[in-house]
């Protein structure tokens, strides 16, 4: 979950390190800390807080190095604190960890019983003493060798040796780290972002690879010490993608970049005149669609909504079973899957750990995989079978938004591919889904043009205890996901629901302090949702409708009502999504929330 960065070259390290933490604070910020080399050796800093803390301690000191590593932490062992704060250190060994150790009770006791004192809650400190255990004479990176020999887990580690100065060791086992190339200068770090203002050549390390920076560059081996040679990679995205762009918050940003990152994901994807799908550029054929019996959709938190939604359109285009599992509960359930399957993992980052562990349990089992991901280079996207890059740009809000509907669209395209291939869905069909998919962008501006009235609804809900959403079928997902946003921006408790199970137990909670969302398009299930929102009413509950345009009338009989362009069935959701998000969020600006960073919370979840 936390990002570290580490640094060697011929700039002030310290300032470099300290904006790349800014960077890549959307992976936690409960504390921080800054190690670099000075005339005194390894000097750190850390405290408790956001970066901007942090910097407040560095700036007035006037800090200059050549090597520096950094860390923003999400807390994990012990609480936030500035004694739990990275970067740790034993003697003259310093390091940043992300990652968790798992066996790190059984080394502390060992090392205990040899004298180490340690003088925090956290998994790290064990590494900093195993390490300095190994050293005695060896290089760095041969002790970081012997050390990680008995070490259980996951890691990503930038580590420093008062001895060696100018050198920075990283290694990967189950975390993410990409190494940044410069003119004379070296990076490592968990996200391209934290070095984009400086180098867009990047190399992604694999597991169990280890990286030594030091003046002379970068020098990439397996653990055992095996030279590795790996590809470098040129970033298209521009720093500034990554910033505000004059918006209050970032996520605000991501809502409004929605269109934009839509069109992308779309982009020469597709003919609507012809009703081709290019599915050489996944490194999917026709010939290995007809051969899948059935589809498994593993995700996460947003993504996993974004495969329920993917649920329905599998199977009502192309006829096609399909389960969808949480990853963190795929591998823990001995599933039936294997040859002949078909496994879609969805993940922005590409790195969350539960979608991985179920991703390889997948292809252990013979299954196919195919990675719905928005980061290239990304663990996912190099272990799978098949990638859609989703394109939708540096997501840095917490709470998803813009990853969420380039999610629903390339499921969207990727059913009527498989409806083509299984002969499901027409020819005239085909062209009419993609037309409309063309149609989406000018849509969700449409969507995002009723922000007025959303911060009009937000300001009378803004103090409610708690909400419900309500949908049905392939608008059942978007319920939970308008919940899920609500929860995680204001800390409002909210829960979904299929509209059907109202009456089997969340009708209790309807009174007349109680706003329920209801999602209701014209479809087969309208008189059954509109039945819903009587019920509702007939209770002295608050309804907030949020439906198509063609079903004005339901305005008649909401306390509030937004209406959002028409579209098809598999559509709707996406359209949906949009007022749900802007509500969520300027509902938790209201409440005085920190929407770009609500607590506990980070944005790429790479511990299970």
């Amino acid at each position: 979950m936390c990002g570290i960065i580490g640094y060697t070259g011929n700039k002030n390290a310290v300032a470099v390190v300290l904006e790349g933490l800014r960077r890549l604070e959307y992976r936690g910020y409960d504390s921080a800390g800054v190690a670099f080399f000075s005339d005194k050796g390894v000097e750190v800093i850390r405290c408790k807080g956001k970066i901007r803390d942090l910097a407040a301690l560095v700036e007035k000191e006037h800090l200059s190095s050549s090597t520096a590593i950094g860390h923003t932490r999400w807390a994990t062992h012990g609480r936030p604190s500035e004694e739990n704060a990275h970067p740790h250190r034993s003697g003259g060994i310093v390091l940043v960890h992300n990652g968790i150790v798992e066996n790190y009770l059984s080394l502390k006791k060992k090392l205990l019983a040899k004298g180490h004192t340690f003088m925090s809650d956290t998994d790290t400190e064990v590494l900093c003493h195993l390490i300095r255990d190994c050293a005695g004479t060896l290089p760095l990176e041969e002790a970081v060798r012997e050390a990680l020999k008995e070490v259980k887990g996951a890691y990503a580690l930038a580590v420093m040796n008062e001895k060696e100065p100018g050198k920075v060791v990283g290694v990967r086992k189950d975390s993410p780290l990409v190494v940044g190339l410069g003119d004379g200068e070296y990076f490592i770090a968990s996200d391209v972002p934290a070095f984009l203002p400086y180098s867009r050549e990047v190399i992604y390390l694999e597991e169990e690879e280890m990286v030594v920076l030091t003046n002379d560059g970068a020098l990439i081996t397996k653990f055992d010490g095996t030279p590795v040679q790996r590809d470098v990679h040129s970033i298209t995205m521009s720093p500034a993608m990554a910033e505000k762009g004059g918006y209050r918050h970032f996520m605000l940003k991501e809502i409004f970049e929605q269109p934009r990152a839509v069109g992308d994901t779309l982009r020469g994807r597709f003919s609507a005149d012809s009703g081709k799908i290019n599915l050489e550029e996944f490194g999917l054929s026709e010939a290995m669609l007809k051969e899948i019996s059935k589809i498994f959709i593993v995700a996460c938190g947003t993504s996993w909504h974004a495969g329920l939604i993917g649920k329905y359109m599998f199977e009502d285009a192309a006829r096609i079973p399909v389960e969808v599992d949480i990853a963190s509960e795929f591998r823990y359930r001995n599933p039936l899957i294997g040859p002949g399957h078909l496994m879609i993992v969805i993940t922005q980052s590409g790195e969350t750990a539960d979608t991985l562990a179920a991703q390889r349990e997948a292809k252990r089992l013979g299954a196919r995989v195919l990675s719905i991901c928005n980061v290239v280079g990304s663990s996912s996207a190099r272990e799978a079978d098949a990638v859609f890059y989703t394109h939708s740009g540096p997501e840095i809000g917490v709470a998803s938004t813009k990853a969420f509907l380039t999610q629903v669209t390339a499921l969207y395209l990727l059913a009527i591919a498989f409806g083509i291939s299984r002969g499901t869905t027409g020819p005239e069909q085909v062209r009419e889904l993609l037309s409309e998919l063309l149609l989406l962008p000018g849509k969700i501006e449409r969507a995002l043009a009723m922000e007025g009235s959303i911060r009009t609804i937000a300001k009378e809900f803004f103090k409610a205890r708690g909400f419900i959403y309500l949908g049905r079928g392939i608008n059942y997902p978007i319920a939970l996901e308008g919940a899920l946003k609500l929860k995680e921006i204001s800390y409002i408790h909210a829960e979904g629901y299929p509209a059907g199970e109202m009456k089997h137990g969340p009708i209790a909670l309807i009174d007349e302090e109680l706003p329920v969302v209801i999602l209701v398009s014209k479809d087969g299930l309208f008189e059954k949702m509109m039945s819903s929102v009587q019920e509702v009413n007939s209770r002295g509950g608050k309804v907030v409708a949020i439906a198509s345009e063609d079903v004005k009338d339901l305005c008649e009989i909401s306390q509030s009502c937004l209406l959002v362009p028409d579209t098809n069935r598999y559509l709707t959701p996406a359209l949906f999504a949009v007022p749900l998000q802007l509500l969520a969020y300027h509902i938790g600006v209201m409440r005085g929330c920190d929407v770009d960073q609500p607590r506990n919370l980070a944005k790429s979840v790479t511990v299970e």
